[in-house]
């Protein structure tokens, strides 16, 4: 019997990558910088980010290490393991996977970290409000 090898990622798996590669981005750092500090070639530090390779507990620590964070930050946004009943629920809920796919967008990032640092609350509405008239214009 031949293994499916058009199986898609575990989405555990792509959760762990995409946490990587948000904290490499927020960190300034880029892909090669990651690889060569973790011993890789670049293209592996893009196949974790992607969850197309399962990244072990000791590159995992490694990761945390080079990029200045806990192991745990990796698995932040995931349901808790002790409370999921057996066969139940998707490791991800819909709106984490909207945010994580925008905050995985270099776009999305850059807008995220520049919106945050806008410290007047009337400035961020407005920015808020120009954005949604812009999408129904489109609609």
């Amino acid at each position: 019997m031949t293994e499916d090898v058009s199986r898609s990622p575990n989405p555990i798996d792509v959760h762990v990558g995409r946490r990587v590669r948000q904290r490499r981005k927020a960190m300034g750092v880029t892909q090669e910088r990651l690889a060569d500090d973790l011993g890789l070639t670049f293209q592996q530090v893009q196949k974790y980010e992607r969850g197309a390779n399962r990244v072990s507990a000791s590159k995992l620590y490694e990761i945390a290490v080079a990029l200045q964070t806990s192991t745990e930050y990796f698995f932040e946004g995931l349901a808790d393991p002790a409370s999921l009943k057996e066969g139940g629920g998707d490791a991800e809920p819909a709106s984490e996977k909207f945010v994580n796919a925008f905050l995985m967008s270099s776009e999305g990032l850059e807008l995220a970290e520049l919106f945050s640092r806008l410290k007047n609350p009337r400035l961020r509405k407005r920015i808020v409000e120009l954005v949604r008239s812009m999408v129904e214009d489109e609609a």
